[in-house]
């Protein structure tokens, strides 16, 4: 969720983002950065600078994060990449473009840089080494997804045809990018699942969420948020990809169940009377509005049927649902009133 350049409620917050198994999120700040453990919602780390990061990757729960400067005072400049080790407390590598940088993804072995309109790979080592660069469409919002699973190398990108999707094998780079068709009108959201064989994406249009095989590119389901134009912030994907989530700029977050495309009978709670399908595509079980209609990211929780709200004016919920598509809040905070003491 980048803020850089449209929060509005005024609170230091740039830009917040999970890490790879959404048990943490970090925060860019105008004053710094900070780490947070997202369920339970706790600070675990604060760095504090005088100049603003807009931009932070986490590696799991590692001292390593991709920091990149932003805000009205940019600690660092927005085309340099800066990874930081948070033992040191020191910058330990440093990547400069000619342009400003979208957005970093980070495995144990690479880091990946999107600009405007490339994608590129380097080695995650002292002297990082350029090893592929794909090009892509206007990709400013840094779209791109890197599988964190140790046993599958892909990385996903919008390719060079508008709404269309390239999913690379960097174990295998010269192999054919596997192209899929996702939407007619640009990309403005997609992510993979925590193995990497399933691709949820999203168009401009927000009305329809697709979710496709990574192997094949055959879409397996079709999933709409809504009849009315939206803006799509997030998507996501429970532990075993039985559920997927995703907020928008209705101050709204829906729950979509993933049902066996083989099986005419849907998992208990979508048999409820609250899936309802539309030209061919299914409704969310579940909807939520979230107070004050605030933009937000959202992930599942640790404990079954629950997910979490990470929103820019500073809030944190934490919701529970049940099998009949109830669902209730559990928690509220104010995360950005935290310190690492509490």
């Amino acid at each position: 969720m980048n803020l850089s350049r449209r929060n509005p409620f005024h609170n230091g917050l740039l830009y917040s983002g999970f890490n790879q198994d959404q048990g943490c999120f970090a925060c860019g700040m105008e004053n710094g950065f900070r780490i947070y453990n997202t369920d339970p919602v706790k600070e675990r780390e604060r760095q504090d600078f005088d100049g603003g990061i807009g931009y932070v990757e986490m590696l799991f729960r590692c001292n390593y994060l991709a920091l990149v400067g932003g805000g009205s005072h940019p600690k660092f400049p927005p085309n340099k990449v800066i990874i930081w080790d948070d033992l040191k407390k020191s910058h330990v590598v440093e990547l400069e473009f000619p342009q400003e940088v979208r957005a970093v993804r980070l495995r144990r072995d690479r880091i990946v840089v999107i600009l405007d309109e490339t994608v590129r790979v380097y080695t995650f080592t002292q002297k990082p080494q350029q090893l592929n660069v794909f090009e892509t469409c206007h990709n400013p919002k840094g779209l791109c997804a890197l599988c964190p699973n140790s046993d599958n190398s892909l990385l996903v990108f919008p390719s060079r045809k508008t709404g269309h999707v390239d999913v690379v094998n960097l174990s295998c780079t010269e192999m054919a990018p596997l192209g899929i068709d996702a939407h007619k009108t640009a990309l403005a959201c997609l992510a993979l699942n925590s193995v990497g064989n399933k691709l949820a994406t999203a168009s401009e249009k927000g009305t329809l969420i697709r979710v496709f095989d990574t192997s094949s590119g055959s879409q397996l389901f079709e999933l709409r948020r809504g009849a009315n134009k939206a803006d799509i912030f997030c998507i996501g994907f429970n532990l075993d990809s039985s559920l997927l989530c995703l907020s928008s700029d209705h101050g709204t977050i829906h729950i979509f169940s993933l049902g066996d495309t083989k099986e005419k009978k849907r998992p208990s709670f979508a048999s409820a009377g609250n899936i309802v399908k539309y030209f061919g595509s299914t409704f969310s079980t579940i909807r939520l509005q979230v107070p004050n209609g605030a933009q937000c990211i959202c992930a599942f929780g640790s404990d079954p049927n629950t997910v979490m709200a990470i929103c820019a004016d500073g809030s944190y919920y934490k919701y529970v649902f049940d099998s009949d598509g109830k669902c209730s809040r559990d928690i509220f905070s104010q995360f950005l009133d935290m310190t690492d003491e509490k």
